[in-house]
């Protein structure tokens, strides 16, 4: 996951700072989308606090909460609505209790008493609320605010019929009126705005709350024009500390007008809102989720380089997947052949840091005269040569400097790139991919890529970010924090203050409204957008509650939907101390499937964050580990770490399950829970849907730069591509969902930057017609790699050209990439459907302590003592040769096995000489063989 860095909506910008845990490897100084409504129209002063030493808690309209050494004090709650003030005493709770009211991280404050009446509860929560305390005999006052989240839910979502239950929110159109509806429990007064299609005013229409439910709303006729609207709220906001009137768009919101401005008015099963053939575009399924393989791309990326567009207007649009004879097309159909059938789109919903209009923002193909419009004063508008493009400026200067990466960072804020990891509206497609961003147009251009990839025979997957939002407070692209403030967002439980972990500020998921938020959205893109399934970013800060409920209701919609993400345990939640969270663990047996950072870092190595030596210290399996070991490696050490790495890959090439048994380098007999990985186990999983397999993806270093990184110099250029092929094939070969990084079938480079969220199409770079992987095109930008860079121009010094690649190394490449692809897809031996068939029928040989180092050898059985899943082949048998000899295995009647047909007939003349005798098979080095049993 990645958070995009902000790109000029207007002109000037506004400034944040957030911060992440270095887990997370965020970005930290993020501008942000400007908007023309003025968030903050007119303020009312209420008393300011004069402390704040620690928050309470209040839970239910009995039972409020304080850290357990406010026992002793006399406390008092206070509500105050700019004008009075009122207060009730707090007094120890001394009834039984129901500890399940109380969230986990809680449970060591002590409980107080309210006494007050339901209806004069909701009236106070529209004001500013604290407790005041006071130490019994002393004159020493502290003040706290009050977390009220837990109570709204309690008021308003815990009976049947309340807000949770009802489908209205948002505007809904009906023949003769459209009817606007607004969860909005703590505000004052909430007023719609409607406007034309040309943004002028047309109706001011008061809402009127339903008190039960805390949903505003209110109906303005339908004259069947274009109906533009935004809410104005008049609301206390703890940000300012002052009771509010703000303007902002609806949550809720389906369609925007360009730059997010404006909420519009939709209904997206109007056919005017569909492109031709919508309801006749294929409907790609699968018969189990273990039969996908996804393939990431970002929007931008598939077409920004490509040669072979129609027009110019389609570059980096969504538009781009309609095209009939592109690069990237023609490389789409041979994948779809091949067998992959999954296109993995990176963020497409509306984002909060990118700017949709195109006059504003600049790419590499635009001359500098167009940067030096937008900024006068930057270092190229000296060049006397204004109508060179910024891409043949870059060309000319030297690649393996500075220089580049200096230009390329200083017009990232004006530049048309980023990943997208910054939600504004979750429920909106990103209108910068759009050519019209305008209201429904960018909902019908959106819906025809998702035509035409369908089309083209893959499946749609979405990756969405429930987890943060891109801003809150009184910030120009908050929305949910405006509307119900301190609510959508997790709170640290003393200092009240919204928790970062994620990079951005985290929503809370465990409140009810944020739950069906997230939920609501997700029907949405299933139902209206036939999105086929949903990668989750950093979902472990979100319930597996809240995770199983969502896919129930996308399922019942999308019976063959598929959920996965990261279940990454880290942050304020980490451990489940708040909830039992969507992670790893936690999800094993759910078919939730989550990328397993297991065979991933015995391949590439691990110290993702690690900077200089230490990343080439890292050798992974995939990299040289102990076959290998460069010139910083000690070998003792080297094949101490092999041995356990060796036992983890094994475990991944098994669907990472908890309970498959394996005998382990010290020859003891256990199941792959009871290897370690870290502190963790390094099995998990109970089904192999839990599971999804990578090598390589947007974050960190790709493949080819994570190991050029590590391998030793005098590596040549043919065993580099050989290598890179081979831990590709580990991911696409292991029981589970292999998940591919777009373009590492073309040993894709980023020239070692670790982290491309915001730096442009030079560094992002895909070449579709394969004629460079983008590789030592300049040192990776400062921001994020200047550390490194002494190690990068040693490695691009040592490797005398060795790691530079030719067009025939990038076809040979994609050709071996995709007879992987094929082998799998050709027999379900490599997609088994349960634990139970994996534990039976997959076997590991060269195993314990006389193991062949650089051997991994893997056997699948499909005799008829089981029920054969495949009526061609009774057995397989995958050998991993990585080490730089050739290599023999004994093997009880290898000779009955043949290589597969699939490497037999394919372009790769080494794997060819492997080779199955009377009781053995040998394999070249550097190779990954198939072996079948008819």
């Amino acid at each position: 996951m990645r958070i995009s860095l902000a790109r000029f909506r207007q002109l000037s910008l506004i400034i944040i700072t957030t911060t992440c845990l270095s887990s997370c490897q965020h970005d930290q100084s993020i501008p942000t989308r400007t908007q023309l409504t003025e968030t903050s129209v007119k303020s009312a002063a209420v008393s300011p606090l004069v402390s704040q030493d620690f928050s309470a808690h209040w839970l239910t309209p009995e039972l409020l909460l304080l850290p357990e050494d406010n026992l002793h004090q006399q406390h008092t709650l206070t509500f105050d609505d700019g004008g009075h003030i009122e207060k009730a005493t707090l007094t120890p709770f001394t009834g039984e209790i129901n500890r399940l009211l109380i969230p986990k991280h809680l449970r060591s404050f002590n409980v107080f008493e309210v006494k007050l009446a339901t209806n004069k509860i909701k009236k106070a929560l529209k004001n500013k609320i604290y407790v005041s305390s006071a130490s019994k005999g002393t004159n020493s006052k502290h003040t706290a605010q009050v977390q009220t989240a837990q109570l709204l839910d309690f008021l308003f979502t815990s009976q049947s019929n309340d807000a949770n239950e009802l489908n209205n929110l948002g505007a809904t159109l009906s023949k003769d009126s459209i009817e606007f509806a607004l969860w909005a429990p703590t505000a004052k007064q909430v007023t719609l705005l409607a406007f034309n299609k040309d943004k002028q005013a047309t109706h001011v229409v008061p809402l009127k709350e339903d008190s039960n439910t805390g949903i505003w709303s209110g109906a303005v006729i339908n004259t069947q024009q274009e109906v533009y609207y935004q809410y104005q709220l008049t609301i206390y906001h703890p940000a300012s500390d002052k009771i509010e009137t703000l303007t902002t768009t609806d949550p809720y919101s389906l369609s925007l007008s360009t730059n997010s401005e404006y909420s519009h008015v939709i209904n997206l099963d109007d056919s005017k809102n569909k492109p031709n053939g919508w309801e006749l575009q294929q409907d790609v399924l699968i018969k189990n989720p273990e039969d996908n393989i996804f393939y990431e791309t970002h929007i931008r990326d598939f077409s920004a380089h490509d040669p072979q567009l129609s027009s110019p207007a389609v570059r980096g649009k969504y538009a781009a997947f309609s095209e009939k004879n592109s690069a990237g097309i023609k490389h789409f159909k041979d994948l779809q052949k091949a067998g992959i059938n999954n296109i993995h789109l990176l963020p497409t919903f509306d984002i909060g840091t990118a700017n949709e209009n195109d006059t504003q923002v600049i790419d590499l193909n635009n001359p500098i005269s167009k940067l030096c419009q937008l900024v006068p004063e930057h270092k190229l508008c000296r060049l006397e040569d204004q109508e060179m493009t910024i891409q043949e400026y870059l060309e000319t200067l030297p690649s393996a400097t500075q220089e580049r990466q200096a230009i390329v960072s200083s017009i990232r804020e004006i530049d048309n790139y980023n990943w997208g990891y910054d939600p504004f509206h979750y429920t909106v497609p990103e209108g910068s991919y759009a050519q019209n961003p305008e209201g429904s147009a960018r909902i019908i251009e959106f819906r025809q890529m998702v035509q035409s990839i369908h089309n083209l025979g893959f499946r749609v997957i979405m990756d969405v970010v429930y987890n943060h939002t891109h801003q809150a407070g009184l910030a120009p692209t908050a929305v949910l924090d405006k509307i119900v403030p301190n609510y959508y967002h997790r709170l640290d439980p003393i200092s009240g203050k919204i928790a970062q972990s994620t990079c951005c500020d985290n929503t809370a998921t465990e409140n009810v409204m944020m739950e069906k938020l997230m939920t609501d959205s997700l029907v949405v893109w299933a139902r209206d957008y036939k999105i086929d399934g949903f990668r989750f970013d950093l979902m472990a800060h979100q319930p597996k509650s809240a995770m199983l409920k969502a896919k129930k209701a996308v399922q019942a919609v999308d019976k063959d939907t598929y959920f996965y993400g990261e279940g990454w345990n880290f942050g304020e939640v980490a451990n489940n101390q708040r909830f039992t969270q969507a992670s790893q663990l936690a999800l094993a047996g759910t078919e939730i499937g989550t990328f397993t950072d297991r065979l991933r870092d015995a391949v590439r190595g691990g110290a993702f964050s690690a900077s200089g030596d230490d990343i080439r210290k890292s050798q992974g399996i995939g990299s040289g580990l102990s076959t290998m070991p460069n010139e910083l490696v000690d070998r003792v050490e080297s094949r101490k770490a092999y041995l356990l790495a060796a036992d983890q890959l094994r475990i991944g090439l098994a669907a990472n399950l908890a309970n498959f048994p394996l005998k382990n380098a010290q020859d003891k007999h256990v199941t792959g829970k009871e290897i370690p990985y870290g502190d963790q186990p390094t099995g998990y999983a109970l089904d192999p849907a839990d599971t999804i397999n990578y090598v390589s993806k947007h974050d960190n270093q790709t493949l080819w730069d994570n190991n050029q990184y590590r391998l030793p110099f005098n590596t040549s250029t043919k065993d580099r591509v050989r290598i890179h092929l081979q831990s590709l094939s580990f991911a696409i070969f292991a029981q589970g969902i292999p998940f591919l990084h777009m373009g590492s079938e073309f040993l894709r480079s980023k020239s070692f930057l670790r982290d491309s969220y915001d730096y442009g199409d030079w560094f992002n770079k895909v070449d579709f017609t394969k004629q460079s992987n983008n590789y030592n095109v300049g040192l990776p930008p400062a921001d994020k790699d200047q550390a490194n860079w002494p190690l990068i121009k040693k490695v691009l010094a040592k490797n005398e050209g060795r790691d530079i690649v030719s067009p025939t190394d990038i076809e040979f490449s994609a050709e071996v990439f995709k007879e992987f692809i094929s082998l799998r897809m050709s027999t379900s031996l490599f997609r088994l459907t349960n634990s139970e068939q994996i534990i039976k029928r997959v076997k590991f040989h060269n195993t314990g302590k006389e193991q062949q180092i650089g051997l991994i050898v893997m056997s699948i059985d499909d005799t008829e003592k089981y029920q054969q899943v495949d009526a061609d082949i009774s057995a397989l048998v995958v050998i991993f040769n990585t080490s730089t000899t050739a290599k023999t295995i004994n093997f009880k009647e290898a000779a009955q096995y043949q290589l597969h047909p699939i490497q037999q007939q394919g372009v790769d003349s080494v794997v060819k000489e492997s080779t199955s005798n009377e009781n053995s098979f040998f394999v070249p080095a550097l190779t990954t063989s198939v072996f079948i049993k008819e």
